[in-house]
């Protein structure tokens, strides 16, 4: 690649990986709409979020054999126009069982790009880089959390809820063109690689077998789920909760989207002088204290929508820093097989998102106990699963004579 051209195709990935960020975004102001248009309730609505991470959850299981064995862009342009058409769906639906099984759909297309670009940027970055490259992906996502809501809640008010999933559509065209004239082709198709059952299932079974990749998959699928607690809890917390308006809710995730774009930045600092490990550590750390204090806090009364909002900004600082460095924990140690390792770290970090937002659903008791209690489960949670698994490795490194450092293996 060129001088230029690593900055023009991380800015491609990073839209790539903003696809699911948007489909979850975009539509949250618009709950109360799709509940009055479609004659249904919002804990139904909600379904269609879970349905999406669902689908996000089984669809990058499906993408990562089909990325090793034929190449990165083949299926990138199958699953970009399964969204599309998903999306169209949306748009057009007239039942909330219509709209749910779209955003199966939807996702099933759309998770495609969370795969491929973390695999490029395997295919495209040497393993010492890979940190950095994904702290600039996150970067990218990060913006779409600030976008994406504002921009749903004033489309919502102006154009109705059905224009959102036209804009989807419009932006993912987009895309399609993007990769096509702009992307390079990555790693090239392998012939070699079956897409058999029993082939497959060998592959990920390659991938699992390496405790450095069960170890940091773990990690960043429990504690990076925080989010998808907030996710789902956020709408009813400050819109019904707190009665705060579809454009003041938008505002409000926008600023707290912003706790997340200093870390991302933070991180190319630290990696200068610290582990990927280390970093990992105190951010689960300080993410465990603080989210203590959140649930305490807030079962005792001590935070109006203000307070909440600070020590919740204050929580979510940490999803910068512990998500890319796990990340690339996760695949360093694969060369054939990143495809597979990429769409298994990615589909247990949404099916693990699925079943936080549903558990948001089913404790709810009119308060914000459910939603600040299951983002602290999950973040101590990581913690421990990073204390257990980091010995397991250390002692396995010891045992052959690995390096101490997580260096690559390839695979």
């Amino acid at each position: 690649m060129t001088r230029r051209q690593p900055v023009v195709v991380i800015l491609i990935l990073g839209i790539l990986t903003t696809i699911s960020p948007f489909s979850i975004d975009m539509y949250l102001p618009g709950f109360p709409a799709i509940a009055k248009s479609l004659n249904t309730t919002i804990d139904q609505v909600q379904l269609s979020l879970t349905a999406y991470l669902i689908g996000i959850s089984f669809g990058q299981l499906l993408y990562g054999p089909l990325l090793d064995r034929y190449g990165r862009k083949m299926p990138l342009y199958a699953g970009l126009v399964l969204y599309l058409t998903a999306s169209l769906g949306c748009a057009l639906t007239t039942s909330i069982e219509t709209l749910i099984m779209m955003r199966l759909l939807q996702a099933l297309g759309g998770c495609v790009g969370l795969v491929a670009a973390q695999a490029l940027v395997r295919d495209l970055f040497p393993v010492t880089q890979t940190a950095q490259v994904l702290s600039l992906l996150v970067l990218v996502m990060a913006v779409s959390p600030m976008i994406a809501p504002t921009v749903g809640g004033y489309t919502t008010v102006a154009l109705g809820w059905h224009s959102i999933f036209l804009i989807l559509a419009a932006i993912t065209a987009l895309i399609l063109v993007a990769i096509y004239f702009v992307l390079p082709d990555g790693k090239k198709a392998d012939p070699s690689l079956s897409l058999r059952p029993k082939a497959v299932l060998s592959s990920f079974l390659t991938v699992l077998k390496q405790p450095q990749f069960l170890t940091y998959t773990l990690v960043a699928g429990i504690a990076t789920s925080a989010p998808f607690a907030y996710i789902a809890g956020s709408p009813d917390v400050f819109m019904n909760l707190y009665h705060v308006s579809e454009q003041e809710y938008g505002w409000i995730f926008a600023f707290l989207a912003i706790s997340i774009i200093a870390p991302t930045q933070l991180n190319h600092i630290l990696l200068k002088h610290f582990r990927n490990e280390q970093i990992i550590f105190v951010t689960l750390s300080y993410q465990s204290i603080v989210g203590l204090l959140m649930v305490w806090g807030t079962w005792a009364g001590w935070f109006g929508p203000y307070g909440l909002i600070a020590v919740l900004f204050l929580f979510l600082t940490g999803q910068g820093l512990t998500g890319p460095n796990a990340s690339a924990l996760s695949l360093a140690p694969f060369s054939r097989h990143a495809g597979s390792a990429a769409a298994l770290m990615g589909s247990f970090r949404m099916g693990i998102g699925a079943l936080v937002s549903a558990a948001v659903s089913v404790f709810h008791n009119n308060t914000a106990i459910p939603m600040v209690g299951t983002m602290t489960v999950c973040v101590v949670s990581g913690l421990a699963i990073y204390l257990t698994g980091n010995r397991v490795i250390q002692y396995r490194n010891r045992k052959f004579g690995l390096e101490e450092s997580l260096s690559e293996v390839t695979l």
